[in-house]
């Protein structure tokens, strides 16, 4: 069986991270998008491809991507996302839903560094550069995205569709170990590796 059918079979096994959770919860933040979102620990009712996920995961209107924001800190404008499933711009115009529906509010209420962590994304089919174009722009010039943890093949279709001009990935990135810290500590360590690239 293949790790993709693999991990398939146990997408309802796959929880959000939650140790941080004493920090932060998206639903009792009022400037996240998922304000006041009530969650069920028993009913799932969410799919991907006919699969069962877990039911923490946001809906943000794709039928297979679906995330949670693990932090976010308005006084260092920064926010973590963790995503789940299949990034396809391809059908689903995923990055119109994300953009319109999570980061613009975000934006809006002061974030410009986003962290993305795409362990859990198993493909990525590409479309126009248009709404990442967009994203990069809006967070100025002291803004950031970056891409932790993505699969080998989901970076090589980012290339393909020249999101690195986006997104920074590779290096130290595909393999950062963020669980072991707090948000704060993430943030640090991922700004002491983008000013060394960015020298």
């Amino acid at each position: 069986m293949s790790i993709m059918a693999n991990l398939a079979l146990k997408m309802h096994t796959i929880e959000p991270f939650y140790n941080w959770r004493h920090l932060y919860i998206a639903s009792d933040d009022g400037n996240s998008p998922f304000y006041g979102r009530e969650y069920s620990e028993l009913e799932y009712s969410n799919t991907i491809y006919n699969f069962y996920i877990h039911p923490q995961w946001d809906d943000i209107g794709s039928e297979t991507l679906y995330i949670k924001v693990l932090f976010a800190d308005y006084e260092e404008r920064f926010a973590i996302i963790e995503l789940m499933g299949e990034w396809n711009d391809a059908i689903n115009n995923d990055i119109m839903l994300l953009k319109r529906d999570v980061v613009d509010e975000l934006i809006y209420a002061g974030i410009n560094k986003f962290i993305l962590i795409g362990e859990n994304v198993l493909n990525f089919h590409e479309s126009d550069d248009s709404y990442y174009e967009e994203w990069f722009d809006d967070i100025g010039e002291d803004g950031w995205i970056v891409g932790l943890n993505f699969r080998e093949h989901v970076l090589k279709e980012f290339k393909h569709a020249r999101l690195d001009y986006y997104f920074l990935t590779g290096g130290e990135l595909d393999e950062f170990h963020w669980r072991k810290f707090s948000p704060g500590q993430v943030f640090g360590n991922l700004l002491k590796i983008i000013s060394k690239r960015l020298k």
